[in-house]
């Protein structure tokens, strides 16, 4: 494998050039007419312009990106994440034009990408399940008799969805048609598929992740847990590894019925099986992300291992040379999403110019990041400006080496979710550990953001006032 083509743009993009790099691989970039002037694009190899702004007339024309790789006598592509990262025709049209896709079969993608399709795929497996439907619906009036039978609250779900699209909680019956009609036509508009499917409603679950590595040869294995619970939206801010509340027992059960989940498809690669985990420690398989996660780093920094690293030497077709008992986890990481989003305005999107843009350094900080100051924020794609990774010997140094870097990390122009992660950090029930998926729900509020941004500011000026009352005592000792 001599060239490969990354088939995304930002940070995730540069993640992957960066490993390639160090493997003496050389690196293709594509990008939109609004990316031209990326930092993606500086730092690859080579690179080449795909189409327009928006993602359908760039970064998804699969066909495009197989021309362009062909005429540069690309060898492998690695899509990173979003985009054409699960996508299985794109899988498939690799694999048909003899380019290696870095990621699973395009037979895993299609079989994990229907959340029914995986449910009944990891059955054989005795894999503990939410208590649900095992086919979609679209019948209102037998779908609402399913839902009294297993009792309310119940979730509705987009068979074909992610990212929180498609997806309803209903608390009691009288609600049910009216979102039931939402969802099916939220998963029509996203997806193109309406089909939906009905589980139980876990009240206060944890949202735990088990990443796991699978080669050609047979061998999975698993570099343990993250915990995803922080989020917005049904969309992850913070992650963390390992999670406070696993024992070591809970620990390798979930991780062999990750490992089962990853052989029920025949896994190549690297891929993330979600669970929920209730009050009592119960855990339910959820469904499979069959590609590089965004919270990747964190399992990175706990374990030593390099996942894209892995990830080619798996598309070349060599065996792990990782067995479970050489894995340990050391220490603990942490993972802040910095999005260009307003968390004082429900976290809606901010647009606009980095005025300034002046990230953290220091011993046991990482950034991977894909902008630099005085560039613009695209109106076109996720608003992810980078990823924000802080490890420690204990999960309290982890988080205050976060705290420290966060407010070492200066930018204006935009709104991001800088102030959010202080917040989280400092919140009791984070570092307490004793926290779930509604943690924004139950804890946070822009007003409460907003108090904490004055007492900040008192206490500045507070210390401001201190040094300059003693620079003039010092001022005023006579020689």
């Amino acid at each position: 494998m001599k060239k490969i083509l990354i088939a995304n743009r930002g940070e995730i993009a540069i993640r992957v050039m960066r490993t390639a790099k160090k493997m003496g691989i050389k690196t293709v970039a594509v990008f939109s007419e609004a990316d031209r002037n990326a930092l993606h694009v500086k730092y690859a190899d080579e690179a080449v312009c795909i189409g327009p702004a928006p993602s359908n007339e760039s970064y998804l024309k699969g066909d495009k990106i197989i021309e362009i790789s062909k005429s540069l006598n690309v060898d492998a592509i690695h899509p990173g994440y979003g985009f054409l990262s699960e996508n299985a025709d794109f899988a498939e049209l690799c694999e048909s034009n003899n380019i290696i896709f870095i990621g699973p079969r395009s037979k895993a993608i299609k079989v994990m990408g229907s959340k029914l399709a995986a449910k009944d795929t990891v059955k054989a497996y005795d894999i503990p399940m939410v208590p649900g439907t095992d086919e979609a619906i679209t019948d209102i009036p037998e779908a609402k008799k399913i839902a009294k039978d297993i009792g309310f609250p119940i979730l509705i779900k987009a068979s074909a969805g992610g990212g929180g699209k498609g997806m309803r909680i209903v608390e009691k019956e009288s609600e049910f048609e009216s979102q039931m009609d939402r969802a099916i036509s939220e998963a029509k508009n996203a997806f193109g598929d309406g089909s939906v499917f009905i589980e139980k409603y876990v009240a206060s679950p944890r949202h735990i992740e088990i990443q796991v590595m699978a080669d050609t040869h047979g061998r999975v294995i698993h570099l343990f847990e993250r915990e995803c619970s922080i989020q917005r939206r049904h969309q992850k801010v913070v992650e963390e590894a390992p999670s406070a509340v696993l024992t070591p027992e809970l620990r390798e059960k979930m991780g062999q019925a990750a490992i089962n989940v990853a052989r029920s498809c025949d896994y190549v690669g690297a891929g993330t099986v979600e669970f929920l985990l209730d009050e009592n420690l119960n855990f339910y398989f959820l469904e499979m992300n069959t590609r590089l996660q965004v919270e990747h780093p964190v399992t990175e920094w706990i374990t030593g291992v390099d996942l894209v690293e892995l990830q080619i030497k798996v598309a070349r077709g060599e065996k792990l040379d990782i067995q479970q008992h050489d894995l340990k986890i050391n220490g603990h990481a942490l993972e802040l999403r910095v999005y260009a989003e307003d968390p004082m305005n429900d976290f809606l999107p901010s647009v606009g110019n980095l005025e300034t843009y002046q990230l953290p350094e220091g011993d046991k900080i990482r950034v991977d990041n894909g902008f630099e100051e005085g560039m613009d924020i695209p109106i076109y794609y996720d608003p992810m400006l980078s990823k924000l990774i802080t490890y420690g010997e204990t999960r309290e140094e982890a988080i205050e080496i976060m705290i420290k870097a966060i407010d070492n990390y200066h930018i204006k122009g935009v709104e991001t979710t800088l102030s959010f992660g202080r917040f989280v950090c400092e919140h009791d029930a984070f570092r307490s550990g004793n926290f779930d998926t509604h943690f924004v729900k139950k804890y946070y509020s822009p007003s409460l953001l907003e108090e904490q941004h004055k007492l900040e500011a008192e206490i500045a000026a507070k210390i401001a006032l201190r040094h300059y009352l003693g620079e003039r005592k010092i001022l005023r000792v006579p020689n």
